[in-house]
């Protein structure tokens, strides 16, 4: 095994109970995941397969920390030699482990088993957690075809025959024994020996050796790929360096690790045999346009173009290859607009909120004048943004106190926003609309509210803030960090969740819950720099002075 594996096992066992039990196929998907820069993690991430889905799919699963981690401050994840212990499978994983290593039988040896292997492990046999990955769209036999080639062998794709589930004994034999039959049968049909031509995948199975894919369509898809990559680099570097987006380029290398992974299903060695720059009527058309960019935004757009359109030809290229193949890149190319709308979302919003540091959140009031009073006096102050919140307001009530702060905003440089009501900031102008994790998402938020709505989205979670980044929003709530005088809630991600949310995304994020003067510098010590009050404010004897005090302390930080 390699230690990434060993690692992925010392993880799964935190996921295992009881303690030293034998680790399930759950706990080891999980520890697979936890090592993200593996083989294994990255395939899954083509198909949105993350810690989140199989938590959501497995509830019953909980982390506890292990011996070897207790010894460590902070904590370490992993294997540890000195924790070293032979992990222990369950039975039916034992069976899937040697099912793989059946399939890879006739690889040269020794074979090291990787976190791809094991993914073929999972995803090879007939469990619970192998039909949820094929439900997801991990194809077994494909993954099995690119580890042969890997290996310098080649399969067909899977024939009707061979795409039959693989059935579980009543008894199962023991990894070691089962690992040792030949492959035999109708698997080693269409294999070849690393020197032989490969076989063209295709649903009929390998094509005779004459019918290796014509050097053409080698040199569509050598080009077409050479593009696609060399765009997503461009992008991944803007993200990376431009935006300084952790989340961002993530993705992007993920979605660049992907099309190395789905085009590794035609040889490296065809497409360098096919190249051949010097002799290409492309390489010397060129037009003015393209020399010319504006700034890193344009460049990053001309990129996510260049990507975009190179997918569509490898996808229909790669269609002569195989439909499996289309398939995978026609997913990607989805990946690729979502992407783009992530991107260029983040940098207009950092652009529109660069100086909307204090937002404050109100209610209706108990009447319109003392609503309008207060308006008056946080706009008179300097507050950058106010949002109005109230469940107890019937529709009308509401739209008047919507239309009313409208009014008292506009031309003062101060954003305007309803809370979970699309409609109401529709009817009124409002320049955006917030919701939570239970109200509309983005998408049909969008749909009612048009393209220039700011759509705000609170997070209570890493995982709910990186998911609100690919569902377009605009801006983040995060918390709640302290107890709130204003709103209940049943657990506080606190400080740890800004920290979180400041090391890896840069969508503009306010915090939230219980933030007042007293405790805001612990705030701006996460790296948030923008916050959202209410009782701070509201309750306050002199409202547009706790503003005024707010804003000093945003402003100019103190100890």
């Amino acid at each position: 095994m390699t230690a990434a594996v060993e690692r992925a096992l010392a993880e799964a066992a935190a996921w295992t109970e009881p303690p030293g039990g034998r680790i399930d196929a759950p706990a080891l998907l999980l520890g697979l995941l936890a090592e993200s820069e593996c083989r294994a993690a990255l395939l899954l991430a083509e198909y949105g397969i993350d810690q989140r889905a199989v938590c959501q799919r497995w509830p019953e699963l909980k982390r506890r920390t292990l011996p070897c981690e207790a010894q460590h401050s902070p904590p370490e994840r992993g294997f540890s030699p000195e924790a070293a212990q032979p992990a222990k499978l369950s039975r039916s994983l034992e069976w899937s482990w040697a099912l793989a290593a059946a399939r890879l039988a006739d690889c040269p040896q020794p074979v090291v088993f990787g976190t791809e292997h094991i993914l073929l492990a999972l995803a090879g046999a007939e469990h619970e957690v192998a039909l949820w990955l094929r439900e997801k769209g991990v194809d077994p036999d494909v993954l099995d075809a690119q580890i042969h080639q890997q290996y310098g062998c080649y399969l067909p794709a899977p024939s009707e025959a061979d795409a039959e589930p693989l059935e579980m004994p009543d008894e199962e034999p023991p990894a070691q024994a089962r690992a040792k039959e030949p492959a035999g049968g109708a698997r080693e049909v269409g294999r070849f020996a690393p020197e032989s031509p490969p076989a063209v995948l295709t649903d009929e199975g390998p094509t005779s050796n004459s019918a290796v894919l014509p050097m053409a369509v080698l040199r569509i898809l050598d080009a077409a790929a050479n593009r696609a990559r060399e765009g997503l680099r461009v992008v991944e570097d803007y993200a990376r360096f431009v935006l300084d987006d952790r989340h961002l380029t993530e993705q992007l290398k993920s979605l660049r690790h992907a099309l190395t992974s789905t085009l590794g299903v035609v040889p490296l060695g065809h497409r360098l045999a096919a190249r051949e720059t010097q002799a290409d009527v492309g390489t010397g058309l060129s037009t003015p346009s393209e020399r010319l960019r504006i700034d890193a935004a344009d460049v990053a757009t001309a990129n996510f173009a260049r990507i975009q359109e190179s997918l569509r030809s490898l996808e229909e290229f790669g269609k002569i290859v195989g439909p499996e193949v289309s398939a995978r890149i026609e997913q990607l190319r989805y990946r690729a607009y979502t992407l783009q709308r992530a991107v260029e979302i983040t940098r207009t919003s950092i652009a529109r909120l660069e100086r909307a540091r204090l937002y404050v959140l109100i209610d209706g009031r108990a009447t319109p004048e003392e609503f309008e009073s207060l308006v008056r006096a946080l706009v008179a102050a300097g507050v950058h943004a106010i949002q109005l919140r109230d469940k107890r307001l019937d529709d009308r009530q509401m739209l008047q106190r919507a239309r009313s702060l409208r009014e008292m905003t506009r031309g003062a440089g101060v954003l305007c926003v309803v809370n979970d009501r699309p409609d109401l900031a529709a009817a009124t102008h409002a320049d955006g609309v917030h919701v939570g994790q239970e109200e509309l998402p983005v998408k049909e938020v969008r749909a009612i509210v048009g393209p220039d709505a700011l759509i705000g989205v609170s997070a209570h979670s890493i995982e709910q803030a990186r998911q609100a980044v690919l569902d377009g929003a605009n801006y983040l709530g995060v918390g709640p960090t302290f107890p709130s005088t204003t709103k209940h809630f049943d657990q506080f991600p606190g400080l740890d969740l800004l920290r979180a949310v400041a090391a890896e995304i840069r969508l503009p994020a306010f915090a939230i819950g219980g933030i007042d003067r007293d405790n805001l510098a612990q705030v701006l010590s996460t790296g948030v720099a923008r916050i959202a009050v209410s009782g701070a404010v509201c309750n306050a004897a002199d409202p547009g002075a706790a503003v005024r005090d707010l804003l000093e302390r945003l402003w100019h930080p103190r100890d």
